[in-house]
């Protein structure tokens, strides 16, 4: 409530005095800066404690081949959306733009420069960072994931040795998380400050002269969100608008900074409480930031397509489909930096050369605008891809999902009383605190029972696999989820 206050102080502020509105670009971005401090230390505790933890390491592999076949299959679905809705809308027509006259500023022409110099083999480089310092200075978080990924593997390599580093690893994890929460108090003032530089900078006139495109976008991906999204979160037994109220602190702050960064670790926190397993979650969230970038590739089909529209290129369907294949490519590269959508499109517009890239030209003065949106849908996007991987995984704990989203909050009393109540007394423990509490001395309380026999619940460490459930430990196979009712 009070950040979406504070967009609204921000929208009047920046109407009725944008000079001094400019002025406040620094709350914004300082409150943005203090997220990013804590992001990349959270990512790598979280990936590296829970990779340590894993006892068969082939199931982190396979956590990350399904996440990877679930980004390219949406994202898919999300380029070919814009190439539909640009064809049947078509708001480029009539605009009859000039390419040879429109004049390229200094920020696009970096934008264009950076676009044309960078090949396809970037992104796979980049990737891999030049050092284990720079990665977290940087604040890269795709370099960093990788490191964690590569530490936490050799933590579970070396076994035992390792077990203390990976608990020091989680207790720092703790602290980060602390800190973040300490920073988000000042939310409503970042967001203040973000709306107020925006609407002050720009104003609300900017949006009339595009703003059949911005229509068309906003559009698009509120259709996208709640039909394409809606209908894999049905598939899985999720109702999209209640996930959408249950992240709904999260998505106001990124409405108030044009960002998705500065929610990721709250993102997690929260998955983390829905049933989500640790390892699904720090793999598919960070990797997620980088490679599932729903609302992005929505805006780069449809500027790439206005843009032909607007300078009279006609593209045939085979030109069009060229297009949306360099941009599930290029899209990749888009994640988290300031004009890197610039950059991207400028780098698809010089690999198709059918449209000429000083036409980008046509939309810089918008792209501030769109940015909201971009940034909204790829975080609705990130938060399904989890839940969806970790029930493709077969670790999702449904009940808890269920319970958590009809009360609204990450700790339902409810939920809690009613586990406490109905458990068995011989259901798996939860987590590794009750095993050690309740597993062992139930074991010997009911002596003459053998501890290797299956049907007695396995203590912490005890010989049974266990599926990725992160801090929650359940045998496997995991049959059911929740208490027996």
């Amino acid at each position: 409530m009070w950040v979406l206050a504070g967009i609204a102080a921000g929208i009047v502020v920046g109407q009725l005095a944008p000079d001094f509105a400019v002025r406040l670009q620094p709350l914004g971005t300082t409150f943005v800066d203090a997220i990013k401090m804590v992001i990349a230390p959270i990512v790598f505790c979280t990936v590296v404690g829970g990779i340590a933890q894993v006892d068969n390491l082939r199931k982190v592999g396979r956590v990350g081949l399904k996440s990877i076949v679930y980004f390219e299959a949406v994202t898919s679905i999300a380029l070919l959306l814009g190439l539909v809705v640009m064809n049947v809308f078509r708001p480029g027509d009539g605009v009859h733009a000039n390419p040879g006259g429109l004049v390229v500023n200094d920020t696009v022409g970096g934008y264009i420069k950076q676009g044309r110099s960078e090949g396809w083999g970037h992104y796979l480089s980049d990737i891999v960072p030049n050092s284990v310092i720079g990665a977290f200075a940087d604040g890269d978080i795709l370099q960093v994931l990788f490191f964690a990924v590569l530490f936490g593997i050799a933590l579970n390599l070396i076994g035992p040795a390792g077990a203390g580093l990976a608990a020091g690893v989680e207790r720092v994890g703790t602290a980060m998380f602390q800190v973040m929460r300490i920073v988000m108090y000042a939310a409503p003032v970042g967001a203040f400050g973000a709306m107020a530089f925006t609407i002050g900078k720009y104003g609300v006139d900017t949006l009339t002269s595009l703003g059949k495109l911005i229509g068309i976008f906003y559009g698009t991906s509120v259709f996208f969100v709640l039909v394409v999204l809606g209908a894999i979160a049905a598939a899985i037994g999720v109702n999209i608008l209640r996930l959408l109220r249950y992240i709904r602190e999260e998505l106001l702050i990124v409405l108030g900074t044009s960002s998705s960064e500065p929610v990721l670790p709250q993102l997690m926190r929260k998955l983390e409480a829905l049933g989500a397993p640790r390892q699904v979650v720090g793999l598919t969230v960070p990797t997620g930031y980088s490679f599932n970038l729903d609302g992005t590739c929505i805006y780069l089909t449809l500027s790439a397509l206005y843009l032909a529209q607007a300078v009279d290129a006609d593209l045939s369907i085979g030109q069009q489909l060229a297009i949306v294949g360099v941009l599930l490519l290029t899209s990749k590269g888009a994640a988290g930096v300031t004009g890197s959508g610039f950059i991207v499109l400028a780098a698809t517009l010089s690999t198709v050369d059918t449209i000429p890239v000083a036409a980008i030209m046509l939309i810089f003065g918008i792209d501030k605008f769109m940015s909201e949106c971009r940034a909204l849908t790829n975080v609705c996007g990130n938060t399904l891809a989890t839940l969806v991987v970790a029930r493709w995984e077969g670790v999702l704990d449904t009940e808890r999902l269920r319970q958590v989203l009809v009360h609204g909050s990450t700790e339902p009393p409810v939920l809690v009383e009613a586990a406490r109540d109905a458990a068995p007394r011989d259901a798996a423990p939860r987590d590794v605190a009750d095993r050690q509490e309740a597993g062992r001395p139930a074991i010997e309380a009911n002596s003459p029972e053998d501890p290797d026999d299956p049907n007695v619940p396995a203590a912490a460490g005890g010989p049974h696999d266990a599926e990725l459930t992160g801090a929650v430990a359940v045998p496997a196979p995991l049959t059911r989820q929740g208490p027996k009712r």
